[in-house]
């Protein structure tokens, strides 16, 4: 029983090797098929000039900047305005008791008063000595002398007077001639005195003026650092107004791009606090040096801001257009893939793809600037989206 179960399955061991064998040829077969070709989309390399830029960061700070302070002492007594207040230039900030500057004001304008009185002047008249009461009455006395002495002149001549009385009128005109000149002296220190009374209103008027302390230019208000009822001595700060528009870019250019910068450039900037949107600016100032702590340029800005937007402090990130130079090199912005930071592009020849690492530039529309890794007339496949592989069969479609 046992030798027939041995002989029919010995012819058995022949089917089973021969099955074996077809299936190692399927496989064989399959290997080496090669892998189907994927459907690509291609794009040329365009080559056309672009719009340039420089990168570089800034921040923002206000285009004037005032800490006001008292010009004069006393207690406050007002303060029309609060913090971030909106003022025009002249606007008062806070108001400083005038008692003891009113009081000094009429004083002077009494001296000046009572010297004017005495010269014989009134408001806005020229001063000419010769028509100041003292001088015109030494001068008649002058006068009278030198004609009395002449009339005994001529009676000497003629004996009929004494030489004593002679001498004595000579003398008479001798010493009128000298009040007159005393006269003369005493009014124009009169009218110099006069000018200091004057120039002391002036001094009082504008303390009387600087009680309200006022704002140096349109713009807000900052900070208030005084309070109704403080006193405040002579320069004392108030407040701080900085004006806002238009607001200033103050930028670090590197020493290897300062060629690259000139005043009236235009500038777009933007800022964290407003994502997507951008500001425009223009180069005002480029500085004449470095810096040699950091060799590198400062240059400033200036953007508009009449909505108020932008805030000093903001840090900025600003692009300075440049002017056009060699053509650049474009694919479509979907032609590029990048993997761990590695950006590369798939350029189709002859039914197959070459995978090319690229570095990038400008960002022009839906398109990208492309400075390593192709040539002008490439044909680089769009949306790879990881379908492609260096070597790898396409089919255009």
């Amino acid at each position: 029983m046992t030798v027939r179960r041995a002989l029919i399955l010995v012819p058995l061991f022949p089917v089973l090797a021969a099955l074996a064998a077809c299936r190692a040829d399927v496989s064989t077969e399959a290997a080496a098929a090669p892998p189907p070709a994927v459907p690509v989309a291609v794009a040329a390399v365009e080559s056309r000039p672009i719009d340039r830029y420089l990168r570089v960061t800034g921040s923002l700070i206000a285009d004037e900047q005032a800490e006001v302070s008292a010009e004069t002492a006393g207690r406050v007594i007002a303060i029309p305005v609060e913090r971030g207040s909106h003022v025009q230039a002249g606007a008062i900030l806070a108001r400083i008791s005038a008692t003891e500057t009113s009081a000094q004001l009429q004083e002077a304008e009494a001296n000046a008063a009572q010297i004017e009185s005495r010269l014989g002047l009134t408001a806005n008249q020229p001063f000419e000595a010769a028509k100041v009461p003292e001088v015109m009455n030494a001068k008649a006395s002058l006068e009278y002398a030198e004609a009395e002495f002449n009339r005994i002149k001529s009676l000497l001549d003629q004996k009929v007077v004494s030489q004593s009385e002679y001498d004595q009128r000579r003398t008479q005109v001798e010493a009128a001639r000298q009040q007159y000149q005393v006269a003369l002296n005493s009014a124009q220190q009169s009218y110099r005195s006069l000018e200091a009374a004057r120039a002391r209103i002036t001094v009082a008027r504008k303390a009387v003026a600087d009680t309200d302390v006022r704002a140096p230019f349109a713009g807000l208000v900052a900070e208030r650092v005084v309070s109704v009822g403080d006193y405040v001595t002579r320069g004392a700060r108030v407040a701080t107004v900085v004006r806002v528009d238009p607001l200033r870019l103050e930028l670090t250019i590197p020493e290897q791009s300062v060629s690259l910068i000139k005043p009236g450039l235009p500038v777009s900037l933007s800022v964290d606090a407003y994502p997507g949107q951008s500001f425009e600016a223009n180069v005002r100032f480029v500085s004449p040096s470095l810096r040699p702590e950091q060799r590198a340029l400062t240059v400033e800005a200036v953007a508009a801001n009449a909505d108020g937007r932008l805030k000093p402090g903001m840090f900025a990130t600003a692009r300075i257009h440049q002017p056009s130079s060699a053509p650049a090199l474009l694919v479509p912005a979907n032609a590029l893939e990048t993997v761990a930071g590695t950006t590369r592009v798939y350029v189709v020849k002859n039914n197959r793809v070459e995978e090319r690492i690229i570095t990038t530039g400008e960002t022009v529309g839906d398109r990208i600037e492309i400075t390593s890794g192709v040539a002008a007339g490439d044909s680089v496949a769009t949306d790879p989206k990881g379908r492609l592989a260096d070597g790898q069969t396409v089919a255009l479609r």
